[in-house]
């Protein structure tokens, strides 16, 4: 019998259909580019985003530390890997790499990390159920750490990193904050509910546009912009989102700083991060390698999943001789699906607890088209409660990166 027009489309569409109604984890095994993040990670959002209904804000304030130069409401944190100088009380603090000073304030930084994976989990779970009270809870946290003036924090990073007894802050410090690049992915999904203000509304906007102001006009932020490893992709990532989110706060900013970042991007960050075998050279010689190559590689894949528009993919540019964002996935990819393939020396710590699920195999198998990258995302660790490698896995909420807010 032959096949007419009315035919196919009646089979197309109950093929469709049916698709629609697919089991979760039958959706998780099917090998696409473009796996359905929402279906995969369902339960995993809604678990975490229940476990955290009933955390309460930590914002500065309320972590203080007697070392700090700066007020409660200033960022503070220490290197950690440095110790007093047994020879000299009162002596500049020597570095051990690799061995952790328990003394070493880290609090404040912890606790963004907290407030990173609380409200990412938080919006993941109202944007898939709508229900308002994982809503209320995110904005809770965002109200505490950046609208309320009594305890939001000072939109600068003078003082972390530091190491003993000075007391002024590095360019390191700036990683501090990568953590923020997703919060601010989060915030636009929450704009919509009924807990969101006209204040949180401007306070945010004022809060972030004054960190992307700082990061822009420190010279302690641009000596982190100028680092030719993971350092100057996480001053990249944190401009490009905090732009982003101004962009979607207020539609009428002005996006030329968005385009300078484009344009930094194609003629600065590619030459100085990736060389022709698609590795991170700089990257290459930390005592964990592995660890920040992966780290360096999911930054650039969000950089370019941040950066894309229809007119303009950054995603398909190259220099002539070959480094780009298609060449360091492609020169990774092995390494990620066998680590035992991994050329160059193994991490000082926690290389037998990676990889995780990076979200460069997700962002670079939608914008490539290749299935394989993510067929093996799917497969890997989502979430890992080692410290360590939480602080270089930014991006725990892909369904925040590969979903558009609706306006």
């Amino acid at each position: 019998m032959p096949i007419t027009r009315r035919t196919f489309c009646t089979q197309a569409a109950g093929v469709v259909t049916a698709g629609m109604f697919l089991p979760r984890t039958l959706i998780a095994q099917a090998s696409t580019a473009r796996p359905d993040v929402a279906a995969i990670d369902h339960d995993r959002i809604l678990s975490a985003a229940q476990s955290y209904l009933t955390k309460s804000p930590a914002p500065l304030t309320t972590l203080p530390c007697k070392r700090s130069p700066g007020t409660p409401r200033d960022f503070y944190s220490e290197a950690e890997d440095y110790w007093p100088d047994p020879a000299k009380k009162d002596g500049a603090y020597l570095q051990r790499k690799g061995v952790a000073n328990p003394d070493a304030f880290t609090a404040h930084r912890d606790a963004m990390l907290d407030l990173s994976i609380w409200v990412a989990a938080l919006a993941s779970a109202y944007l898939l159920t709508k229900e308002e009270r994982y809503a209320q809870a995110a904005i809770q946290h965002l109200r505490a750490w950046f609208v309320d003036p009594a305890t939001s924090m000072t939109p600068s990073l003078m003082y972390a990193e530091v190491i003993l007894p000075a007391t002024s802050g590095r360019f390191e410090g700036v990683l501090d904050t990568v953590h923020l690049a997703e919060v601010a992915q989060a915030i636009p999904f929450l704009v919509n509910a009924e807990a969101f203000t006209q204040k949180d509304l401007d306070g945010l906007t004022k809060w972030f546009g004054a960190y992307f102001d700082w990061l822009n006009s420190s010279q302690l932020a641009g000596l982190a912009r100028d680092q030719k490893d993971h350092h100057g992709s996480s001053w990249m990532l944190q401009a490009i989102a905090f732009m982003r989110l101004r962009l979607a706060l207020l539609p009428n900013t002005d996006d030329t700083p968005m385009g300078e970042l484009r344009h930094r991007y194609k003629s600065v960050t590619i030459r100085a991060q990736i060389n022709a075998d698609g590795v991170f050279p700089h990257d290459l010689s930390t005592p964990n390698p592995y660890r920040l190559s992966l780290f360096n590689l999911d930054m650039l894949a969000a950089v370019c999943q941040l950066l894309y528009t229809p007119f303009d993919s950054v995603w398909d540019y190259d220099l002539q001789d070959g480094p780009g964002m298609r060449a360091a996935i492609a020169r990774h990819f092995p390494f990620i699906k066998n680590k035992g393939a991994w050329p160059y020396p193994a991490d000082a710590t926690h290389f037998d607890d990676l990889p995780l699920r990076q979200p460069s195999l997700l962002f670079c198998a939608r914008a490539y088209t290749r299935p394989e990258y993510a067929d093996l995302w799917k497969t890997l660790p989502p979430d890992t409660s080692i410290p360590e490698l939480q602080r270089t896995f930014p991006i725990r909420q892909p369904l925040l990166w590969v979903t558009r807010p609706k306006p």
